[in-house]
């Protein structure tokens, strides 16, 4: 008798087995959907480059701006420190003496100390402009090595030197130039019912940016011509970078002995380190809103596959009788809701570089995009994308092939 074997012994017993895509074949079958349906493709893409691009420009801005920060810190120094006159318990004002320099310099660290002082003028552009209107300019008197000492710089024409200083001259902040409207060195100005020649107007003072509201006279001239009683009202002084915290616990009781209590010392370099801090706050709200952003566009990509499941149900029911697995189904669809994604977050990452580069070119920064930004913005893509296709695809491999052929 002839021995007859079935299918199955023939295959030797392990049944036939379901074929397996190869990864090209899964990324060929997961893109001809986005093919096939190009602009629902682009504005679906669209939501997530949105997300994308706002926090990577969030992150390129920040790490930018921070950078040069730092860079301008590092370039005007952390060591100055101020001292400035105050008041007493009862309200009333304690000056500093006339001395205040010379003992500031007699602490051993101080490598540099000088001063400015307020004094009681108004300044007009001409006679001709009632005196109550002061243009919100005041007058202060300074000394000979005060940009030295604040790292500050002249825009145009000189500042004051040992001739100047005894002349009713003055060097105007960058501010208190453009309220009076002057434009260059050689042109007057009113102080009190005297005409002053403006001889220099400085650039921006970034450490004490007061002084770039007033104009700056020479203490000889003050004293000799409006009437200053020589006290200065701030001691500026430059120490090691090592001692700053030492000099800070005894400068005031230096510059103003038994005074010590009215006497305010801060460091000018605090104002920007404070600012750092804030763009951190800032940073982190802005990262917020891209985040909502990013997951709105994540919800535009799950409703995207939710459409292309329903219209491309006989697609699936075909594929489902020739013989492709759940499986196959599944990995077809989060393919299709993965590249999706990947290619909004492509674009997103592009964008936010594009916008980073251009924005701090304008400003002057250098430009600084953090690669885990890139890396993270891009990877938030993927796991979106997984997200929103898993809920698609697994509709779309419990389809029957039966009914999804029958289906209109």
């Amino acid at each position: 008798m002839t021995d007859r074997k079935t299918p199955r012994a023939r295959s030797g017993g392990g049944g036939l087995k379901p074929s397996r895509l190869a990864v090209r074949d899964i990324l060929r079958t997961g893109a001809v959907g986005l093919r096939a349906r190009r602009t629902r493709v682009v504005l679906s893409a669209l939501g997530i480059a949105i997300g994308i691009a706002t926090m990577v420009a969030v992150v390129g801005l920040s790490t930018s701006s921070r950078a040069d920060l730092l860079a301008r810190l590092d370039r005007l120094g952390t060591n100055l420190l101020t001292a400035e006159a105050g008041q007493d318990a009862l309200g009333n004002d304690v000056p500093l003496p006339k001395s205040a320099v010379a003992m500031a310099e007699r602490i051993g660290p101080v490598r540099h100390a000088t001063a400015t002082a307020e004094v009681d003028t108004r300044i007009r552009r001409s006679d001709v402009v009632p005196e109550e209107r002061t243009a919100g300019v005041t007058t202060q008197a300074a000394r000979t090595d005060l940009l030295e000492a604040l790292g500050a710089g002249v825009d145009r024409g000189v500042w004051l030197n040992r001739a100047s200083e005894r002349l009713p001259v003055t060097v105007l902040g960058s501010v208190a130039a453009q309220r009076l409207g002057v434009t260059g060195p050689g042109e007057k100005i009113v102080v009190d019912d005297r005409y002053v020649v403006v001889v220099g107007i400085l650039r921006p003072v970034e450490l004490v940016p007061t002084l770039d509201r007033v104009a700056m006279i020479g203490f000889p001239a003050a004293e000799r011509y409006f009437g200053f009683d020589g006290h200065p009202t701030t001691v500026f002084e430059r120490s090691t970078d090592a001692s700053v915290e030492d000099v800070a616990a005894v400068l005031a009781r230096s510059v103003n002995p038994g005074h010590e209590g009215t006497v305010k010392v801060s460091r000018p370099s605090d104002a920007l380190a404070a600012k750092a801090t804030t763009d951190e706050g800032l940073t982190a709200l802005m990262l917020g809103l891209g985040a909502v952003a990013l997951l709105v566009g994540g919800v535009g990509v799950a409703n995207t596959m939710v459409i292309s499941v329903l219209e491309r149900r006989q697609e699936i029911g075909l594929r489902r009788a020739i013989g492709a697995t759940r499986n196959a189904i599944r990995l077809q669809f989060l393919t299709e809701s993965l590249l999706l994604s990947a290619l909004g977050g492509l674009a997103g990452v592009v964008l936010g570089s594009l916008a980073t580069w251009a924005f701090a070119l304008a400003q002057g920064w250098t430009t600084v995009i953090p690669a885990w930004a890139l890396a993270g913005g891009f990877g938030a893509t993927l796991v979106i994308g997984m997200l929103a296709g898993l809920y698609p695809a697994i509709r779309a491999s419990r389809l029957h092939p039966t009914v999804a052929l029958n289906a209109s």
